[in-house]
């Protein structure tokens, strides 16, 4: 694994304007002045001796803690990390929501055995070794199995690909490379429930130093040795630019005990087996259709007893692979208790002659199977188990128009198969609910990019 910490510089067109440029530490403790001085920027920034700016950090600053988290929120900075696994990549994501950031994406690309780690890298017992390398071995030759079949099926069936006819019929080369790109991806959708999680993954996030050292934080005080690894690398870069601001940035015995919490709940969770959605629209406000009545796009304006009104839906059943996808959305809270409860292996899409595929499912089953029984036993190491077929309740908390924008989002051009219907099973409980916001929800219909 590595983590690669990346300086911002200031564009030409800056430069030529005459406009300032600060390390991120500099940033904050020009920023934190103003909450001492009004003087202005330009008198801040006159104590600053270009030749000497870690001095000229303690000069402007000398009389402010700088472990305090709101002078860290104002230091930017943005870290690459390569080869850290699926699953912690997941985990990662769920703890910096309002981060900006990618990661490789398991619908564009083919991953295979380089990508796996080694086992003791991952603390997977000796007596467990053996074990999980054959079911990683069957997990991955059952990912290309499906893979092929799919690719094949997209080639037979155009219709099913839903790929529009004018490229199919387009002779040109660009239409061509186009429609083999989107078949690939039919195939990439369907067949990547068969990868393992413990497959290393990549992945970049730009947020405050006081993101970076809450995530440390968290991920330190973890019992995975692959989340406390990555929390030492993520302190040791994220000293080159705000060394000052990492005084917070160490394990807690309050999150350690709290992950222990959470992972013997997790053993004990019993899902329920229906799809719900709570909506709380402010007091008084039975109808939310005036407040869509100027949202003509996704990114468009919503009303304010939208915004105002709290949501929580909860899916009882949901693949890591489309988890994953939802689990970034900005805003809110999602909760995931990380007992697996059955494989998804696009059953419902497998036509007759792909008949070898439910063969394939049931290797996922027990595979999941085996995860949840090792969290029973609280072996912490579980989770490298799963592949992204395993299947776990989720729930996200968030506020009416931000589920609103997320569901016209992930229905959208482009949008995946799986979570398309997930989002639309959810709009059909909003319906029941604000039946005269149906037709102003933007509800997509999930077609190929």
């Amino acid at each position: 694994m590595k983590v690669t910490h990346v300086s911002i510089r200031p564009t030409e067109s800056a430069e030529r304007a005459g406009r300032p440029s600060l390390t991120p530490e500099l940033l904050a403790a020009t920023g934190a002045r103003y909450s001492r001085n009004n003087e202005g920027l330009e008198a801040i920034l006159s104590r600053i001796d270009p030749n000497n700016l870690d001095k000229s950090v303690d000069g402007i600053f000398r009389m402010i803690d700088y472990g305090h988290q709101s002078i860290a929120d104002m230091a930017p900075v943005a870290m690459f990390i390569d080869g850290l696994t699926i699953w912690l990549a997941y985990l990662v994501w769920s703890q910096v929501p309002t981060a900006g950031g990618q990661e490789s994406s398991t619908r564009y690309l083919k991953l295979g055995s380089a990508d796996l780690p080694d086992g003791l890298e991952l603390g997977i017992a000796p007596d467990l070794q053996s074990e999980w390398t054959i079911l990683m071995d069957q997990a991955l030759a059952a990912y290309e199995r499906a893979y092929d079949l799919w690719d094949r099926f997209a080639l037979e069936n155009p219709d099913a690909t839903r790929i529009p006819s004018a490229l199919l019929s387009d002779p040109s080369e660009r239409a061509q490379k186009q429609v083999a790109r989107m078949r690939r991806n039919y195939a990439f959708d369907r067949a990547r429930y068969f990868l393992p999680v413990a497959l290393r993954t990549n992945m970049m996030l730009v947020m405050s130093a006081r993101g970076w050292v809450q995530l440390a934080q968290w991920l330190l005080s973890h019992p995975l040795p692959e989340a406390q690894y990555l929390g030492s690398l993520i302190v040791s870069e994220l000293g080159l630019s705000a060394s000052r601001l990492l005084k917070h940035a160490t394990a807690k015995s309050s999150t350690a005990l709290g992950h222990g919490d959470e992972m013997e709940a997790a053993a004990q969770f019993e899902p329920s087996s229906e799809l719900s959605l709570d909506v709380l629209p402010p007091t008084g406000v039975s109808d939310l259709a005036p407040s869509l009545k100027h949202h003509d796009n996704r990114y468009a304006y919503f009303g304010d007893n939208l915004r105002r009104t709290a949501v929580r839906v909860s899916w009882p059943k949901m693949a890591i692979a489309e988890i994953r996808d939802l689990n970034r959305h900005r805003t809110g809270s999602k909760y995931c208790p990380p007992k697996g409860l059955g494989f998804y292996g696009a059953d419902e899409e497998i036509p007759a002659q792909l008949e070898e595929l439910h063969e394939l499912n049931s290797l996922g089953t027990s595979m999941t199977d085996r995860g949840s029984a090792l969290l029973a036993e609280h072996n912490v190491a579980f989770p490298y188990f799963y592949l992204l077929g395993s299947q776990f309740t989720f729930e996200h908390t968030t506020t009416a128009d931000k589920f609103i924008y997320e569901a016209e989002l992930r229905t959208g051009t482009g949008a995946h198969f799986r979570y398309a219907k997930h989002l639309r099973d959810a709009l059909q409980l909003w319906y029941e609910q604000f039946p005269t916001t149906k037709g102003l929800v933007l509800e997509g219909s999930g077609e190929p990019e």
